[in-house]
């Protein structure tokens, strides 16, 4: 009797594996089938053969730098990606169009969440309707008030007066190389969960501690984005059914995610949350689902993180190469900020909103550099764009910030430098048509901490410039961006740092 169950059960093993086997082999064979079609039948364009074979790559160092070649060279400013089903623009009456004119034709979609299911799950950034509505109105009631920007600009800096100065101030004259991008990715991991979720990690501290959850994060949305990038969603949902390469990577990186974000919500809750006011804890009050809150930390971890490090990288890179823009930011913080006796101070809130300047030189280092290089939404209907491009029900539409700011026709013949004077008049800051400039979306989904982020930019940047020189060995080199849901610069940005000397 036991014998003949032990063979029945073994027979059936043997079964299960045969067709597991036989399964995955089919599934290969038919995605090797379903990317060789596309190469050989699907589409013999030029830019597609360039896509699926890499040879892009002899002219261009960044994927973002080839996409703006070809939009370029577009009468309309528009490409269509055949064998990724993408068409992508850089034209702002385009962008206009997807995200406000049709707006509910252009969801983010199912393909779109998919993606960056594993990731973000169901948090802001990859949920559309209802989901989408209530997580933005929450938000928006922690972001909108004079009285909550206040207070995230308090929290910033007391994180750069006794974090980020003195570790500066560490490394001054030593000679020693020093990765800004580094530091401001701890600066800001710091900042937004003090903000969002009342909560200290200490990144930023002189020893620079590894962080766990950090690393896991960067990985998690290096190897989340690769996914968009490749020529059929079945190679890597294919390698996530089999637990290999990338896919097995990703799996193990966000359940580290995982379990730390409910590290950051058990200790929310055993602290208390009634009477807080940070963003956690609003969510907390209202929903008791801790897969669902867990998305949230995690969507507004990658807001408040990334773009702001990535920001603030490319704007000292650029400030490396222009002197005269580092020396205009100085002159004005002394102008604007000055005590009675003549000596400089820390600026406040309400006297960086005077600086005319420094947003001006910030908005254009965005404009150059946005940390979102694209965004994607889905059609869901077929759609005929304002450049008359037809858009076809299920296409992925993409509107590209990154090379809309190096667009001739959209910024002038001066696009590709670095001119902070084409957004002031009189002295005077002036805002640009949102579409024309929509590193901070635009329409209906326009980012909400938009004020946030680039308050917590001129703090940095005033508390650097007026107590340093930061020195960019090679400043001519152009960045070469790593794959990701935001800008990185691979290799990070090392810099030599020199305090000033305090005039007596």
């Amino acid at each position: 009797m036991v014998s003949g169950l032990y063979s029945w059960f073994s027979s059936m093993c043997t079964a299960f594996c045969f067709m597991f086997f036989a399964f995955t082999i089919l599934l290969s064979l038919f995605s090797v089938v379903i990317f060789v079609l596309r190469l050989k039948l699907g589409c013999k364009c030029e830019i597609c053969h360039a896509y699926l074979t890499s040879s892009w790559t002899e002219e261009f160092d960044n994927l973002c730098d080839w996409f703006t070649h070809l939009l370029e060279k577009s009468a309309t400013g528009s490409i269509h990606i055949h064998v990724l089903g993408n068409t992508i623009t850089a034209n702002p009456e385009n962008v206009e169009h997807i995200l406000k004119t049709k707006f509910e034709n252009y969801p983010k979609g199912k393909p779109f969440a998919a993606i960056l299911g594993d990731l973000l799950g169901k948090g802001i950034f990859n949920v559309d309707g209802d989901s989408w509505k209530f997580q933005r109105k929450m938000a928006s009631l922690e972001l909108g008030s004079i009285s909550i920007r206040r207070h995230g600009f308090d929290i910033v800096s007391s994180e750069t007066q006794s974090r980020l100065l003195p570790l500066l101030s560490s490394v001054s004259g030593k000679q020693q190389v020093l990765d800004l991008q580094d530091v401001f990715q701890r600066f800001s991991f710091d900042n937004i969960c003090k903000f969002s979720f009342g909560l200290d990690p200490g990144c930023l501290e002189l020893s620079l501690p590894v962080s766990e959850f950090a690393e896991a994060f960067d990985l998690a949305s290096r190897l989340s984005a690769q996914r968009g990038l490749a020529s059929s969603p079945l190679i890597w949902k294919l390698k996530r059914l089999l637990n290999l390469g990338t896919e097995k990577q990703l799996k193990q990186a966000i359940k580290l995610v995982n379990e730390l974000a409910q590290k950051m919500i058990n200790q929310r809750r055993e602290k208390g949350f009634s009477d807080r006011n940070d963003l956690l804890s609003r969510f907390m009050g209202t929903i008791n689902d801790d897969k669902y809150l867990r998305d949230i930390v995690v969507s507004f971890l990658l807001a408040g993180r990334d773009t702001v490090a990535s920001g603030l990288t490319s704007f000292f890179w650029l400030l490396s190469q222009h002197p005269e823009v580092e020396s205009a930011i100085r002159e004005e913080l002394e102008r604007v900020v000055r005590s009675s006796d003549g000596r400089q101070q820390i600026a406040s809130y309400d006297q960086m909103r005077d600086m005319h300047y420094l947003h001006a030189a910030l908005c254009e280092s965005l404009r150059l550099f946005p940390p979102i290089q694209f965004d994607s939404k889905f059609a869901l209907e077929d759609d005929i764009l304002p450049d008359c491009t037809f858009v076809r029900r299920g296409t992925r539409v993409t509107y590209h910030p990154y090379a809309m700011g190096r667009m001739e026709r959209v910024w002038g013949p001066d696009c590709l430098e670095y001119k902070p004077g084409r957004w002031l008049k009189d002295g005077r800051y002036v805002p640009e048509n949102p579409f024309k400039y929509p590193v901070f979306q635009a329409g209906q989904r326009v980012c909400l901490g938009k004020e946030m982020a680039l308050v917590e930019m001129k703090c940095v940047v005033l508390a650097i410039i007026s107590r340093f020189n930061i020195r960019v060995p090679n400043p001519k080199q152009t960045p070469r961006f790593a794959p990701g849901l935001t800008a990185n610069v691979r290799g990070g940005l090392p810099v030599l740092v020199q305090e000033k000397a305090i005039a007596s």
